[in-house]
């Protein structure tokens, strides 16, 4: 009897093992932006911006520079930039979306950033550049 209860045991142990396995996780690692400016983009990055989502229409292009404080002591990867960016009444200029960008690769330490920004040309200056941050991963994602 107990050879049976055994044997059984065995294998469920066996057909359940598959299921029981549970690759590492890549957390996602928050990342401090900090030290946020912006200045508007080169004439050839400029030409013929427009702004993204269903209708099309003329737009300004900056670039946002920054610094990007990575606490770990391992290079971060793929790092999603997030913010909300206001004009200067206070409206936002980016509807619906808060990622704005992204950052392939932050070394453990400060360092620093930029990122093209583009948004409706009908909206007053200056940019309030809010809640910015970035999470990123200690492994290469993207290829």
């Amino acid at each position: 009897m107990l050879a049976l209860v055994f044997s059984c045991f065995v294998g469920a142990i066996a057909w359940f093992s598959p299921w029981l396995y549970i690759p590492p996780a890549h957390a996602l690692t928050q990342i401090k932006l900090t030290n946020l400016d912006y200045h508007e983009c080169p004439a050839e990055l400029a030409a013929g911006a427009v702004t993204s989502g269903g209708n099309t229409r003329a737009a300004k292009c900056f670039i946002v520079t920054g610094k990007a404080e990575n606490s770990t002591n391992k290079t971060v990867y793929d790092a999603d930039i997030f913010g909300r960016v206001y004009d200067a009444n206070n409206d936002p200029m980016i509807q619906n979306r808060t990622r704005l960008g992204s950052i392939p690769e932050i070394p453990p330490g400060v360092s620093d950033f930029e990122m093209r920004l583009s948004v409706p040309a009908n909206q007053p200056l200056p940019l309030q550049l809010k809640q910015f941050k970035a999470a990123g991963f200690a492994a290469q994602i993207r290829k």
